[in-house]
């Protein structure tokens, strides 16, 4: 067994004792894992500077991770599934993704929300895996070892840090999200470097080394500091900035991916007697991940780490979420987790599931190559919102490099467009400003609320690993049938309505060369290539998203909704595509944009999208309407029967926050 041993600290009651219909209470298991690798096993010869790694006398490298674990106080009463849970920057995203539980703080008890995944049955679990993670109360991380030069010695090299400011400031954390920085291994080192870029893929102007340096303000003072970036001019907002530096000191980021594993595949297998609290109970087990830890998933895929040290696959299926064609800086020297950035590890290729070959490099591989050689795929659900077709290379997924044909897609995959929606969950009212990372958008952001579909999806799944029953087909944008379209196109149908502006330039996946060793860059910072080709979803006469599986208030719209927003004056960049943590590359905030009140003011204004009164006779008329479209998708297996009245719902408050616009246009009117 890869787990030496598993140590629970802390044994609690979950949501104050709250029974879950058939299944009863669950219990919070919170604890440190210590885990036991063999560097020389061929299932970890992927892992970056593993076999640097100090060992033990036996030749095995050691380190650890926090956990958590929910489970059934009657493990009898469980369904008998594992519900792997991805961290993200060292939270977990299913219990508001699957339950519909608040946003909390990291250190507050979690909530069971609507109890969707207890009443289930599920066992869910997480694991640290991030190594930076900031130390907070409630946030998991990884404990990692270092990579060691051959004599001993601690490994320097450099790496690349890029932020973006929504706000003037003069100092800047070397990391993204106050996470762990790198520190610069020399405050007055000349050779390096700071640019700064009117936008992502603009030219790169080098600021004088003089003008800024590696320092904070404390006290009043400006202080050195290894782990900050102080330029007394300012940062403007909007701009990107990008920072080349050297650091001393290389932890071995990929063992977060061998924790991930074993610790699933230790509660699946390991015995009571080697402390496996779920001992016996765990037949069958799934991972969900989402934006960072759905591209998180799509790495352990690619690295061909599904299967343990013993041959034994771990997850018998996946929903990686809104992870577009993406990667993530999780497997090489230096990496940074947590970034976004577009010029780094989080853009390379491979994209598809298959093999193909890209014409201009030459390189072959593909995302699943390694997996599908070791035995039996996993069950793959990928789930994709809009944002990740303008912003993710979405499209690189399943069409090929030259951006002319249609790939095939694996047996053992589904691909699901949330057509319309936007990266994060959507907003519950409409709003163009998040007061926690300062940014805003020069439209509201998207209100689509997607989490039905997911919980549809995981049913599916299931149904699709246990009994061989077919998940329901994929939805996703294709260019056999017009779905699947030039960007260019799009944005021109959208800048027909008032006011609204498209993402000028456009985001596109580059060509990127970090040299010939894999996992440890040689070109710092990466050499950039040709642009790989963009295809978005087309759009109907409302500039609406036509592919995918389209919710009810898409179907039966109020409102234009896109998985894009643009930077507000107010933040800088005016008129950039809206990224959020801070970094060049990020994930996208989407838009809703109402359709005009009334005809009058249709008219008025030149909207060519007809108005709310114009469709609808009624807000009786109008959720009749939507009761059809969310029976409809349940009837397809795309929601559940239970999610219909809450669809309906959501509806209703949707039609009377917009529809009060009405009453203000008319009187207005007259």
């Amino acid at each position: 067994m890869s787990v030496g041993r598993l140590e629970i600290t802390s044994r609690k009651p979950f949501a104050n004792g709250e029974s879950f219909g058939d299944v009863g209470p669950y219990e919070q298991l919170d604890g440190t894992v210590y885990f036991t690798v063999d560097p020389v096993n061929p299932v970890n010869e992927r892992v970056a500077d593993l076999r640097l790694a100090p060992r033990s006398n036996t030749g095995e490298i050691h380190f650890y991770s926090d956990f958590r674990i929910l489970k059934p106080v009657d493990q009898e009463k469980g369904n008998g599934r594992l519900f792997f849970d991805i961290l993200n920057r060292g939270r977990g995203p299913c219990l508001r993704n699957f339950n519909n539980a608040p946003d909390l703080a990291p250190d507050e008890p979690l909530q069971a929300g609507n109890g969707f995944l207890m009443r289930q049955g599920y066992t869910v679990a997480w694991c640290g895996w991030q190594h930076d993670a900031p130390d907070v109360p409630g946030v998991l991380r990884l404990y990692p070892p270092e990579a060691r030069n051959p004599d001993g010695s601690r490994i320097t090299g450099k790496l690349v840090v890029t932020f973006v400011p929504n706000e003037p400031i003069k100092q800047q954390f070397l990391s993204d999200r106050n996470h762990r920085p790198y520190p610069a291994n020399n405050l007055e080192d000349w050779d390096s470097v700071m640019t700064v870029q009117e936008s992502e893929d603009g030219p790169e102007q080098v600021i004088p080394r003089e003008e800024w340096r590696f320092a904070r303000e404390g006290n009043g003072q400006v202080v050195p500091d290894a782990g900050y970036v102080y330029k007394a001019s300012g940062f403007e907002p909007g701009k990107v900035y990008q920072v080349i530096y050297s650091t001393t000191g290389a932890p071995i980021v990929g063992t977060g991916l061998l924790a991930t594993r074993e610790l699933a595949s230790f509660l699946r297998h390991g015995a009571e007697a080697d402390g496996n609290p779920c001992a016996a109970n765990l037949e069958y087990a799934y991972s969900f991940g989402s934006s960072q830890s759905g591209r998180f998933l799509r790495d352990l895929l690619y690295y061909g780490l599904n299967y343990d040290e013993q041959g034994r696959r771990v997850f018998d299926g996946l929903i990686p979420h809104v992870a577009g064609a993406k990667h993530g800086e999780f497997n090489q020297r230096f990496a940074q987790p947590s970034s976004q950035a577009s010029r780094s590890p989080n853009n390379l290729f491979p994209y598809s599931d298959l093999e193909q070959t890209d014409p201009v490099t030459g390189e072959t591989d593909g995302v699943l190559v390694r997996s599908a050689a070791q035995g039996p795929l996993p069950m793959i659900m990928y789930t994709y919102t809009s944002s990740e077709y303008w912003g993710g290379g979405g499209a690189l997924v399943h069409i090929d490099l030259s951006g002319t044909k249609d790939m095939e897609i694996p047996d053992e995959v589904r691909v699901y467009h949330f057509g319309g929606a936007q990266h994060p969950l959507g907003t519950s009212y409409l709003r163009d400003s998040d007061p926690g990372n300062g940014s805003r958008g020069q439209q509201p952001f998207n209100c689509l609320d997607y989490r039905p579909l997911l919980r549809a999806a995981l049913l599916n799944l299931d149904r699709w690993v246990t009994d061989g029953a077919e998940a329901p087909a994929s939805q996703y944008p294709r260019l056999d049938n017009g779905t699947a379209a030039d960007p260019e196109n799009v944005s021109a149908a959208l800048k027909r309505i008032p006011g609204v502006n498209t993402p000028e330039p456009m985001r596109r996946f580059n060509r990127l060369d970090f040299g010939p060793e894999p996992g440890v860059a040689t070109n710092v910072p990466v050499i950039v290539g040709e642009p790989y080709p963009l295809l978005v979803p087309s759009v109907d006469e409302d500039c609406n998203e036509q592919a995918g599986i389209r919710l009810p208030l898409a179907m039966v719209p109020l409102a234009t909704h896109t998985g894009w927003n643009l930077r507000h004056a107010e933040i800088g960049g005016e008129g950039q595509i809206l990224s959020s943590g801070g970094a060049t590359g990020g994930t996208l905030a989407g838009s809703t944009i109402p359709f005009p009140a009334t005809r009058a003011e249709r008219e008025n204004s030149g909207d060519p999208r007809l108005s709310i009164e114009e469709r609808y006779a009624s807000r009786e008329d109008y959720l009749d309407k939507i009761r059809e479209s969310a029976e409809e998708l349940a009837r397809q297996g795309y929601v559940l029967g239970e999610d219909v009245e809450l669809l309906v719902s959501q509806a209703g408050d949707h039609y009377d926050e917009l529809t009060a616009r009405v009453g203000q246009a008319q009187a207005a009117d007259n």
